[in-house]
């Protein structure tokens, strides 16, 4: 046998005594066949643990009224504390390896692994907890979120600081001092990094910003899709296909916009006003009526207000004394009342989602109309569509109702009132010269 080879631990007693002479004759052999057992045991233990989740714990915690079960469920708080399992069995199987040198380092490497899954499962079960408060009286009241988000800092450092202690073989309270007497120095030099991954990690528990998201940040000039993330920067790739390149700390001191929100929904706002000279707005008469009931959308309607004015002229009988008295129709309520049933028989307006068709306050440039409703397809090109096809059509049925829109004076009219004849003194026009 080689002299530089030793055996750590005699092979397992079940494997019989042959097993054992052959790995005094060839430990190194003897360690690939017990290594590759020990893999395949490590992953059969795996697999079983998970099964053993999903089709126990998983449905019990289903069925039972706890929050907590369901909290740690959410969060795959058994999910990551899986993982533990096939390391303490390769941890457990590694002294029975035979005259391997590189056992020390499998050991490190393994011990490497178990803090990086205990650290996981930590921050599971914190976020767990804090899903549970969440649903409590208090939340709205007291929110703990910034408070366990330090927390789970603080456990993902504690982690880190045992990695390196056992890289280097070192206490860990010794390296924890070192960072201390040097922490000074290291926020100076790395003061930008450090807030990019706090910045990194808040963006990513709070599930700010995605890859894929279209963000607005007018102070850097971006408005586009989040093409990658890293540590330092978030880039951004416009509308016009250049690239916003971000400080992904400048997320939290600045403010920017996701319009993930409107994608999710389905709908995609339209808000636009018709400015309505009011000049043209008054009280319409019988014929007016018979004229605009050739609208197939607004034969309902006069139906209803016939029935309303009726009954409200039975309860106030001074209405048959003078017009000024009763109530009329207005030429501008009807147009409304057309605008409402004709985006409620468009079949791109989202019906489900907030719909308005609404005055605003009056302007030197006339009386708004406002439309706010949600087209149903969030695409631009279609959303774009179909907001241009409701206001063209909008425009042009606007002269049925004897309404016009106001516009500022153009060049043209300039032009039409310079070449006008001005009145003479009596009153009369007097010929262009």
């Amino acid at each position: 046998m080689n002299e530089d080879i030793v055996l750590r631990s005699p092979p397992p007693a079940f494997l019989g005594p042959g097993f054992a002479r052959f790995a005094a004759e060839q430990p190194f052999l003897a360690s690939l066949v017990l290594g590759a057992g020990l893999i395949v045991l490590a992953y059969a233990s795996f697999r079983l643990t998970r099964v053993l989740l999903v089709r126990l714990i998983n449905p019990l915690a289903e069925r039972t009224q706890y929050r907590w079960d369901d909290a740690l469920k959410g969060r795959k708080f058994f999910w990551r504390l899986s993982y533990a399992v096939p390391v303490l069995v390769l941890r457990a199987g590694l002294p029975y390896l035979p005259a391997l040198q590189t056992t020390v380092l499998l050991e490190r490497l393994l011990s490497v692994a178990m803090a990086i899954v205990v650290a996981r499962a930590f921050a599971s079960l914190v976020n767990a907890f804090g899903d549970v408060y969440a649903k409590g009286p208090n939340a709205a009241q007291r929110p703990i979120k910034g408070y366990l988000q330090v927390i789970v800092l603080v456990g993902y450092l504690l982690a880190a600081i045992v990695i390196i202690a056992i890289v280097v073989q070192r206490d860990p309270v010794v390296i924890l001092t070192g960072i201390g007497a040097a922490s000074a120095v290291l926020i100076l030099v790395f003061q930008d990094t450090l807030l990019s991954l706090v910045a990194g990690m808040t963006i990513t528990n709070n599930d700010l910003v995605r890859i894929g998201d279209w963000i607005e940040m007018p102070e850097f000039n971006a408005d586009g899709f989040v093409h990658d993330i890293a540590l330092n920067t978030v880039t951004v790739q416009n509308w016009d296909k250049t690239f916003s390149v971000i400080p992904t700390h400048k997320f939290l001191g600045h403010s920017f916009k996701n319009w993930r929100g409107m994608q999710a929904s389905g709908g995609r706002r339209i808000k636009r006003s018709l400015l309505i000279d009011m000049s043209t707005v008054r009280f319409m008469g019988a014929q007016d009526v018979e004229r605009l009931s050739r609208f197939a959308l607004l034969r309902p309607y006069f139906e209803e207000k016939r029935r309303d004015i009726e009954e409200w002229i039975k309860e106030h009988p001074a209405a048959l004394d003078d017009p000024v008295n009763s109530r009329r129709l207005t030429n501008l309520g009807t147009f409304r009342a057309y605008v409402t049933r004709y985006l409620q028989a468009h079949p791109d307006i989202a019906q489900d989602m907030t719909f308005l068709v609404r005055h605003l306050d009056p302007t030197p440039q006339g009386i708004p109309i406002e439309i706010y409703v949600f087209v149903s397809d969030v695409r631009w090109a279609v959303y774009e569509g179909v907001q241009a096809d409701v206001f063209d059509h909008l425009l042009a049925i606007l002269p049925e109702f004897e309404l016009s829109v106001f516009q500022s004076p153009s060049g043209a009219d300039v032009r039409r009132l310079a070449l006008s004849p001005a009145p003479d003194a009596g009153g009369s026009a007097a010929p262009a010269a």
